[in-house]
């Protein structure tokens, strides 16, 4: 059990403005609060003139998923991660697919407790090769991510951040320096959608791409869930992919995903499996490498192949992985040319299953 102290953390990111409140400045909602309040995300708020995290150390759920799941084709195929997460998000998507954690108010749901050297242990106990903050978005709880990140590292784990990329410049320099890899998630690709349907910006999702990409050397990949009549038509494909390629360069991989209706946006129906092969093909011909369809059944989208030569290098049916077309540095076997991403020797076979983990039965000795 966690200490009662652990549970409230004093945070770095925020100032006071003249008239009294305090704004936190982790991402650029900029919430602005009185004593007492909390901002969008719920997890920060104002207590004792300073913003606490309300969050630390306390978790909505552990499972142990694919890492393909996250969705990360190409960092370390086929194994195992303990993945987690909290409460609340700093953004208000009306499709949101987990709303249940990320939209909770009640704290009593997040009923897991674990320290970060606990975590890792564990998933190093359970044959996990790191860790990923998923569920809901980790950047507002930054501090308890990253505590845990170093605890990863100190046991030769890695660490994964699922997450929008909304996040403001020097949190986010801070954040991504505990980060082994990231998928982040663009939404759409105009600022209408990112108000009217996020209530959000898209322009600082666009900044941390770029960071990410020419600041660091974390690996990344591109999440596009596609929802019909919103930001499925192929001009917006269009425009999304040819600034991906102008701005961040070929190698980086996109996921289509399909949408299923779900919290406020059950009016919509499911992505059609045609407009994802449409936005493959789209971002193919615009120069991405590595177009993915994802929430579907399409192996050929869901597979990675050579860019210099074709051939197929990884085959993959949902997340289970068949032929391996890489040698042990990933690159190809039939003309050497490096695949980008992270590679280890041959890929891990933990497949589809996804399996819970009780943090109670699991202590450090």
């Amino acid at each position: 059990m966690i200490p009662e102290s652990h549970k409230i953390l004093s945070t770095q990111y925020w100032h006071t403005l003249e008239d009294g409140r305090i704004q936190c400045d982790v991402c650029p909602r900029a919430c602005k609060l009185h004593e007492g309040q909390r901002g969008l995300c719920f997890v920060r708020g104002r207590e004792d003139d300073q913003i606490m995290l309300y969050t630390w150390g306390r978790s909505s759920g552990f499972c142990i998923d694919p890492v393909e799941k996250k969705p990360l084709n190409h960092f370390l195929p086929g194994q195992p991660i303990l993945s987690f997460g909290t409460a609340g998000c700093n953004l208000a998507c009306k499709f949101c697919q987990n709303w249940d954690m990320s939209k909770s108010r009640e704290m009593d749901t997040l009923a897991d407790q674990a320290l970060p050297e606990q975590l890792a242990a564990t998933a190093k106990q359970l044959g996990c090769m790191g860790i990923a903050f998923t569920y809901n978005d980790p950047v507002i709880f930054m501090e308890y991510a990253m505590d845990v990140a170093d605890a990863c590292h100190q046991q030769g784990l890695k660490s994964v951040a699922v997450t929008a990329g909304y996040i403001c410049a020097e949190p986010r320099a801070e954040f991504y320096r505990h980060m082994d890899a990231a998928n982040i998630d663009l939404k759409a690709f105009t600022e209408k959608f990112y108000h009217k349907i996020c209530g959000g910006e898209l322009g600082a999702v666009l900044e941390t791409l770029e960071y990410l990409k020419h600041e660091t050397d974390v690996w990344f990949e591109i999440t596009n869930l596609l929802i019909p009549g919103e930001n499925d038509s192929s001009a917006e494909i269009n425009a999304m992919t040819q600034w991906v390629v102008d701005h961040l360069g070929p190698d980086v991989p996109i996921h289509f995903s399909a949408f299923h209706p779900d919290w406020k946006m059950l009016d919509k129906p499911h992505t059609p499996p045609a407009t994802l092969t449409r936005a493959r093909q789209i971002a193919l011909a615009n120069g991405v490498r590595y177009p993915y369809t994802g929430n579907v059944y399409d192996t050929q989208g869901e597979s990675t192949y050579c860019h210099n030569c074709g051939a197929t290098l990884i085959e993959r049916c949902w997340y289970t992985l068949g032929h391996w077309g890489l040698t042990g540095d990933g690159c190809c076997q039939q003309c050497h040319t490096p695949l980008p991403g992270v590679f280890n020797g041959p890929p891990g076979r933990w497949g589809s299953q996804r399996q819970r983990v009780n943090m109670r039965y699991h202590t450090m000795s």
